[in-house]
């Protein structure tokens, strides 16, 4: 399987997920949870893994995050623009 990766990551969100996702005071279970709802299989060792920056992030599953965390695309991405300004 071809796998790609940005400066050795899987995805560039890991940190901003944790953190967004604490500050809705969601455990990976219920984040995992609330995933379901909306239709995306995404289970508690899979956020982990995301979390851990172990695992991609499909562009599908980027969003739903958002959705659920009432944030945009651009805040779990800030740390990509902060490093890479225009």
């Amino acid at each position: 399987m071809n796998k790609s990766y940005f400066n050795a990551d899987s995805n560039i969100i890991s940190k901003k997920l944790r953190q967004f996702r604490k500050k809705n005071n969601l455990s990976q279970e219920e984040l995992a949870a609330q995933m379901q709802l909306l239709g995306v299989d995404l289970s508690q060792p899979l956020i982990s893994k995301i979390e851990r920056n172990l695992r991609f992030v499909k562009d599908y599953e980027l969003v739903c995050l958002c959705r659920i965390l009432h944030i945009s695309e651009r805040d779990l991405l800030s740390d990509f623009y902060e490093k890479y300004p225009k």
